[in-house]
C-alpha cells in the first residue's frame, strides 16, 4: 500500500519548515516593540547585518517581498522615523534605505528582547547540530529558487 501524503518525507519536511516558520514569527512579534511588526523588523534586521544604505530591490529580493508590500512597510518605518530614504546620489531616480538613531534604537530593543531566547535555542541545540542540518537547507532553498 502505498504511504499517505502525509506520511512522505518530502512532505514532512515542508510541514516541518512551514510550523518553524510560523513560530519564529509569532516567538518574534510578541517580543518586538509596541507597533512594530514582524516585516518591520525583517527590514530593520537586514538593514543591521548589510548595513545602511540598501536599495529598496535589494531589500525586495532578501526578504522575498513583493514591491508594494516593501513599499507599504518602508513608509510605516519612515512614518515612525525608524528609517529614513534618500535619493541616491549617483543616480537621482533610486533610493537608498538607512537606520535613524531612532531605529537603531528599536532594533537594539528588539534584539534585547529575543535575546533570551535565542539563548534558550543555542542551549537546546549544538552547534553540530546546527552545521549538520545547514546544507540539505540552503540546497533546498537553491533548488527552490532554481524553480518556476
Amino acid at each position: 500500500m502505498a504511504a499517505e501524503p502525509e506520511d512522505r518525507p518530502d512532505i514532512q519536511v515542508f510541514d516541518e519548515i512551514r510550523y518553524i516558520e510560523h513560530m519564529v514569527r509569532t516567538a518574534i512579534s510578541r517580543k518586538l516593540p509596541v507597533g512594530l511588526t514582524y516585516p518591520q523588523f525583517e527590514v530593520m534586521n537586514l538593514l543591521s547585518r548589510r548595513g545602511d544604505g540598501i536599495a529598496p530591490l535589494e531589500i525586495a529580493r532578501a526578504l522575498q517581498m513583493t514591491k508594494s508590500g516593501l513599499t507599504n512597510t518602508l513608509q510605516r518605518l519612515a512614518a515612525r522615523k525608524l528609517i529614513r530614504v534618500d535619493g541616491c546620489e549617483a543616480d537621482g531616480r533610486r533610493k537608498r534605505i538607512w537606520f535613524t538613531a531612532e531605529g537603531r534604537t528599536a532594533y537594539a530593543q528588539s534584539i534585547a528582547a529575543i535575546r533570551p531566547k535565542m539563548e534558550s535555542l543555542r542551549d537546546g541545540f549544538t552547534q553540530k547540530e546546527f552545521s549538520e542540518v545547514l546544507p540539505f537547507l540552503k540546497a533546498l532553498r537553491a533548488w527552490l529558487g532554481e524553480k518556476p
